[in-house]
């Protein structure tokens, strides 16, 4: 019957009245130790059948579950729900840095990530719309928010490798990219949520400061997912000398940090493909409150007849 994990109360201070439960539970063992057999209480014992103990326990036990369940109802219980999203705008940014030709993700990171990326395509619900970003020295809107997902997975898999990494312009292509998607024919002034997937193995070392464009993110109720995607033993043979191309941490998790988001890590074509799935999860439902006071009143309610028919059935038996 409460089936939800993520509750709440709507007048939380309510629950102060908890404390009759221990009280009242506490009088009844005192009361009992007063009447225990052998004592001066015996002829009382010798009255109330054996079998009467237990069931007088039962009904205590009911009456006080009852209680707590009553007081909660009480405080106005809350549960959260996921609720799948009609409408939202994503932007999946795609570092093609040659960084991410390193090897050390089979066969190499970038076409692990087009892979993984094609997957979390079809993991949105049908109705978002879908931009697409590549990053490198410079930034594109490889496609602007769409629904069509084939259009979306043919210029992941055109992507190709160019020199530096500019994560700040990513962002503020990714925002760019945001206000391109088209109204709702049934609320036009309403703007779709919006939230951008960034995947990178490194840092920035050219264009804008990233931690800056994070900040004009949140300041749009714009979060941003980052992937940290890599192992710390990737390289490159770049003009016949070997670069060591480790994954950068520090930068990814300070922008999910700062606008809101998340930051995620995978070392693997199939960490990616998991991580990509808790996105869109994350990204496809939202939380929405729900009182269940009926709930918790039937709870007390079911406790209440349990604690009447024991003590209707103790009654039963006396002499």
């Amino acid at each position: 019957m409460l089936d939800s994990l993520l509750m709440g109360f709507g007048a939380p201070e309510r629950l102060w009245w908890l404390v009759l439960v221990p009280a009242v539970g506490g009088l009844y063992l005192l009361l009992s130790s007063r009447f225990v057999p052998g004592r001066r209480n015996r002829r009382l014992a010798e009255l109330l059948p054996t079998e009467s103990k237990w069931k007088r326990h039962f009904s205590v036990m009911a009456s006080l579950l009852s209680l707590t369940f009553l007081v909660m109802a009480f405080a106005r219980p809350v549960a959260y729900v996921e609720v799948p999203r009609e409408r939202a705008t994503v932007v999946l940014a795609i570092d093609v840095s040659r960084s991410m030709a390193a090897q050390d993700v089979a066969p190499d990171r970038l076409a692990a990530a087009k892979e993984a990326a094609m997957e979390f395509v079809d993991m949105l619900p049908q109705g978002f719309n879908l931009a697409v970003v590549s990053f490198a020295a410079s930034t594109a809107i490889v496609l602007p928010p769409s629904t069509d997902r084939g259009a979306a997975k043919r210029v992941i898999a055109g992507l190709e490798l160019l020199p530096s990494t500019a994560i700040g312009d990513a962002i503020y292509t990714s925002l760019d990219a945001l206000k391109l998607a088209p109204p709702d024919p049934d609320h036009p002034d309403e703007p779709a949520p919006g939230a951008i997937v960034l995947l990178s193995d490194g840092a920035t070392n050219v264009g804008k400061d990233s931690a800056t464009a994070a900040k004009a993110a949140k300041e749009k109720g714009v979060p941003i997912y980052t992937i940290a995607y890599g192992t710390a033993n990737g390289y490159v043979i770049n003009n016949g000398q070997l670069d060591q191309v480790p994954v950068d941490h520090y930068e990814l998790s300070r922008i999910a940090q700062l606008s809101g988001g998340k930051k995620f890590s995978a070392e693997s074509k199939q960490d990616l493909s998991e991580v990509y799935e808790t996105i869109a999860r994350q990204i496809g439902y939202v939380e929405e409150a729900s009182e269940v006071t009926e709930r918790f009143a039937g709870v007390a309610l079911l406790f209440a007849v349990f604690a009447g028919i024991g003590a209707i059935s103790m009654a039963a038996r006396w002499p």
